[in-house]
């Protein structure tokens, strides 16, 4: 016997109430952690609490949805910038500003992902496996134009990034410093 619920596709407004849900828990939990209240997400996304549950049992469920959902969107905007603007050089600042974004939100997201929860054990490899290839083909791209110095590290420089963004909180402004890694990544013209 098969569930006939699977089947069937998703409503168009079930698809929406998702969509603002997993926003809405995105934004509180940069504002007030990943142990809000359900009723405090609820209220921001504009539905009732047995919506969030139907779509997300536990509150696992959410974090692991809006984590995914946030590294699926960077991983999208990468080809799409260097599509987009003028030169990839640009492309990579744009990515890297957006990263940022993603990190300083992660952050929310930090006490539960280095949890001893084995569900959210597959997140780091996914959001490398995910973001990594972004970021190689964004550096690639900006050293063949020659915009950047060549041999530039993925891995390196959104560890880089991280790092900044993770000082943020002690009062600097990480998104002035990780410009400025950014901006140090150009190529030296003699």
């Amino acid at each position: 016997m098969t569930d006939s619920r699977a089947a069937a596709p998703q409503r168009a407004d079930a698809r929406r109430n998702a969509s603002n849900v997993l926003e809405a828990a995105a934004a509180v939990f940069v504002t007030s952690g990943v142990d809000a209240p359900i009723r405090e997400i609820a209220a921001r996304a504009g539905v009732g609490t047995a919506t969030i549950y139907r779509h997300y049992p536990t509150r696992a469920d959410l974090i692991l949805a809006v984590y995914r959902l946030q590294v699926e969107s960077l991983a999208e905007a990468g080809p799409a910038l260097l599509a987009a603007e003028p030169g990839p050089h640009e492309a990579l600042t744009k990515w890297i500003d957006r990263f940022v974004d993603f990190v300083i939100t992660k952050q929310g997201l930090a006490s539960v992902l280095q949890s001893d929860e084995p569900c959210y054990d597959p997140l780091h490899a996914y959001f490398l496996e995910r973001l990594g290839p972004v970021c190689t083909e964004l550096l690639e791209a900006a050293a063949e134009a020659g915009e950047i110095n060549p041999g530039q590290d993925a891995y390196e420089l959104m560890r880089g990034v991280g790092s900044l963004c993770a000082g943020s909180a002690k009062g600097y402004d990480a998104r002035h410093l990780v410009q400025l890694l950014v901006d140090g990544l150009a190529a030296r013209r003699s």
